[in-house]
């Protein structure tokens, strides 16, 4: 494991100073000087964090050392180490002169890790998380921009218009997604009929069990459901492709050739989205109601003709009209999130795993925190 203090050198004879743990050998070498004070300072907090109980220390490979880098050294092994260490190694005289002088004026330095605060810790890690957070809203704001840019751009370029990469994504994100869409939303259906039943027979209101599922799949588990299956089963495949195509470099060979990658992977795919999952959500929300229909048959002797009759009674179009409009939004979100993943990775199969798990967990926790706050939204509307 090495541990490098960042600074640049300023010579190909000068390297800033580093460690290298080795097993039990903790390695020391390059220049210990005022030079690099800052970054060798940071090293020296760094390391001491680490376990360094029964380390041995090499410091052979030491180039330059002065006053400052010689109190750096003294201060991450403490006195005593380092002049041990000194007198098996085979360094420059005057060096271990200056060190061992360094070493002596400090010998009431006792080598000990710093103490953390747990309370500065938690909050220095709360801290993090937060910046990572802010940090990674800003890279997806950028990549919006980007997308819809190069989407507006070629719009009015039909020329520029790639109908095949957007048939086949359309087939893979809508088509393919159908029938696992239908049997769960079905599913859920007649899990909603059946609980809203027990819990309404209590009161004599088992009628309304009707428009329990109704209003509740036409709003929200119609289009919910929907996106959160695209979102585990679509993004992660768009991460997916578009990181092994940056692993296997063919990324920087479509920039070679002048062609736009946002273009080219980014924009069909999310129009296929934004098409796909407005028709699913239909799909789920038909799926859902014959489902909350059959369990009502069955449980409450409610024939289907007076299930749609009650609804075509009851349940408005605007309960339609704000289920089917989130669709588009939360299709781009997935999409964007997806792509955007695909191109942050670093160039491993580790990677690639790592930011496909990413795309899953950031498009479901967007698409339910927009949908809780398009509920609200609506509902203090009045729609």
């Amino acid at each position: 494991m090495a541990i490098h203090s960042g600074h640049p050198s300023t010579s190909p004879e000068q390297s800033a100073g580093n460690v290298e743990l080795n097993g039990a050998s903790l390695v020391l070498s390059g220049d210990w000087t005022l030079t690099y004070y800052t970054a060798l300072s940071r090293l020296v907090q760094t390391v001491q964090e680490k376990d360094l109980a029964n380390v041995s220390l090499d410091v052979s490979q030491l180039t330059r050392v002065d006053t400052a880098g010689a109190s750096l050294l003294v201060k991450l092994m403490g006195g005593p180490a380092l002049v041990e260490a000194l007198n098996n190694s085979e360094i420059a005289n005057e060096q271990q002169a200056l060190i061992t002088a360094v070493a002596s004026a400090m010998k009431n330095e006792v080598f000990q890790p710093p103490r953390v605060n747990p309370v500065l810790g938690f909050l220095a890690d709360i801290g993090q998380k937060v910046t990572a957070v802010a940090q990674l809203l800003w890279l997806l704001a950028g990549f919006i921009g980007e997308t819809l840019s190069t989407l507006f751009y070629i719009l009015p370029r039909p020329s520029r218009w790639r109908f095949t990469s957007f048939v086949a994504a359309v087939h893979d994100t809508g088509l393919n997604a159908l029938p696992i869409v239908a049997l769960l939303t079905f599913l859920v259906g007649s899990v909603v009929a059946f609980l809203g039943a027990t819990v309404l027979q209590d009161f004599g209101a088992t009628i309304y069990t009707v428009n329990l599922v109704a209003f509740s799949f036409l709003r929200e588990f119609g289009v919910l459901l929907a996106a959160i299956l695209l979102a585990g089963r679509t993004a992660s495949s768009f991460t997916a492709h578009i990181g092994a195509m940056k692993v296997n470099e063919e990324l920087d060979a479509i920039r070679t050739l002048g062609l736009n990658p946002v273009e080219l992977l980014v924009v069909p795919r999310v129009l296929a989205m934004m098409v796909s999952l407005p028709v699913l959500t239909f799909v789920g929300m038909i799926s859902g109601m014959i489902g909350g229909a059959v369990v009502c048959a069955i449980t409450l002797e409610i024939p289907p003709s007076q299930f749609m009759a009650i609804i075509e009674r009851d349940i408005g179009l605007t309960h339609f009209l704000v289920g089917i409009g989130k669709a588009p939004v939360f299709a781009f979100l997935i999409a964007v999130i997806g792509c955007l993943e695909g191109f942050k990775v670093s160039g491993s199969a580790q990677s690639v795993g790592e930011h496909t798990t990413s795309s899953v967990v950031q498009s479901i926790f967007m698409v339910i925190l927009l949908d809780s706050i398009a509920a609200l939204f609506f509902m203090e509307m009045g729609w």
